[in-house]
C-alpha cells in the first residue's frame, strides 16, 4: 500500500517536546519524545505487554513508562523494567525508528533500517535559510494522500476552487503548459501571460497585467514543491527575469496516516525583503484559505469514492502529471513488495 523505504515527515520540530506524542504513520503507531539533551526519539507506540499506547504513559528521565502496567522502555526500544519482577520477558523490546531533524521537520524512516541513508532526504534547504521567511502548519485530512498529490500537480482547478485568492480569469486554453516526466520525478510548468493579477498577488503593487508562473515538482513518495509568482507583463519573466515581481515557494508533504487519512504538512517561504516586510504573513493567510478550500474538495472526493469505489473515472489532458506521479508510486510499492517476496523465498 505504501512505499516504506523512504524518508517521510513525521512532525514539525516544534511539535515534539518533553512529553510523549502519538502519531499513526503508514498504518503504524509511533510515539515521539525528546531526550533531556534535545534529541528526538521515535518508538513503536505499543506496549509489548498488552498493546496499550505508550504515548498515554509518561517520561521518566529518558525512559518511557507504560500507563497501564508500568513496563518501562529506553530510547533503544529495550524493556528495562517490569514492575513486580526482576526478569524481563523475551520479546518485550519494541521497534525504534531512524530519525533526522532537519529544516524544521522531523523525518522518519518507516522501512528497512539498513537502507536509511540521510543523504536521500528530499533537499528543501530553503526552509532552513535564515534569509527567507517561512510559515507553515500541519493538517489532518480525511483522504487518501494521493488525492492531494493529484490536486497539486493539476492546477487547472485554481479558477474554479480558488477564485477569491489564486484563481485567474484566464481561459485554460490560453495557459502555456510544459510537462517534464522522468523516472523518479514530475515537473509541471504553467505560464499565464498578460493576465490580471489574482487577489493574492494584487497587493504586490502591480500597475497593470502580469505574467504568472507555477512550476510544480513532485518527488516520491509524497513531496511536492511549487514555485509560483507574478511579474509585470512583458519584462521576460518566462525567461527568468521577475524584476520587482512576487515569487514564493510552497512545500507540501503528504504523509499517509492510513489508506484514507493523511498528515498534510505545508509551508510557504519567501526571500526577506524590507519593502515587503509583512507580505509573507498576508500571503500565508491567503494560501491557508486556498488549502482549506482544497481540503474540503479532498474530503468530499474521498466520501464519494468510498460510496462507489469501482465507479469509472475518465482522464483528461491536465491529468498528465497526476497520472505520472501515481505510476511512480505504484512502481516503488511493487518493487518493495517484489523484494520482500524474494527474501522470503
Amino acid at each position: 500500500m505504501f512505499a516504506r523505504n523512504h524518508w517521510y515527515v513525521a512532525a514539525w520540530s516544534h511539535e515534539i517536546e518533553r512529553h510523549p506524542l502519538g502519531r499513526i504513520l503508514l498504518n503504524e503507531p509511533v510515539v515521539f519524545f525528546r531526550k533531556k539533551d534535545g534529541e528526538v526519539v521515535a518508538l513503536e507506540d505499543r506496549c509489548s505487554h498488552r498493546g496499550y499506547p505508550l504515548h498515554k504513559g509518561r517520561l521518566i528521565e529518558d525512559t518511557l513508562e507504560c500507563g497501564y502496567h508500568g513496563l518501562t522502555f529506553n530510547c533503544s526500544g529495550q524493556c528495562v523494567k517490569v514492575p513486580g519482577q526482576s526478569q524481563i520477558p523475551s520479546g518485550a523490546n519494541i521497534r525504534i525508528y531512524p530519525i533526522i531533524e532537519q529544516w524544521g521537520f522531523v523525518w522518519i524512516w518507516m522501512g528497512d533500517r539498513s537502507l536509511a541513508n540521510p543523504a536521500s532526504i528530499t533537499d528543501w534547504h530553503l526552509l532552513g535559510n535564515p534569509g527567507w521567511e517561512t510559515r507553515g502548519e500541519r493538517l489532518h485530512v480525511g483522504c487518501d494522500y494521493k488525492l492531494i498529490i493529484d490536486n497539486l500537480l493539476d492546477l487547472s482547478h485554481l479558477a474554479f476552487v480558488h477564485p477569491k485568492t489564486l484563481g485567474s480569469a484566464a481561459k485554460l486554453d490560453e495557459v502555456q503548459i510544459k510537462n517534464e516526466i522522468a523516472e523518479d520525478s514530475v515537473t509541471i510548468s504553467r505560464w499565464l501571460i498578460d493576465v490580471a493579477p489574482p487577489p493574492t498577488y494584487a497587493r504586490g503593487g502591480f500597475k497593470g497585467n502580469v505574467d504568472r508562473w507555477q512550476i510544480t515538482n513532485f518527488q516520491p513518495p509524497a513531496f511536492i514543491s511549487l514555485y509560483a509568482g507574478a511579474a509585470d507583463t512583458g519584462i521576460g519573466a518566462s525567461e527568468g527575469n521577475i524584476g520587482d515581481g512576487i515569487g514564493l515557494h510552497t512545500f507540501n508533504v503528504m504523509t499517509p496516516e492510513t489508506a484514507k487519512t493523511t498528515h498534510y504538512f505545508w509551508a510557504v517561504t519567501q526571500r526577506r525583503v524590507s519593502k515587503q516586510e509583512h507580505l509573507t504573513d498576508s500571503i500565508f493567510q491567503d494560501i491557508q484559505k486556498t488549502v482549506q478550500e482544497d481540503v474540503a474538495v479532498f474530503e468530499a472526493q474521498q466520501r464519494s469514492l468510498d460510496l462507489q469505489p469501482d465507479a469509472p473515472m475518465v482522464t483528461i489532458k491536465s491529468d498528465a502529471g497526476p497520472v505520472a506521479a501515481r505510476r511512480i508510486i505504484e512502481r516503488l510499492v511493487y518493487a518493495e513488495k517484489s523484494d520482500r517476496l524474494r527474501r522470503q523465498a
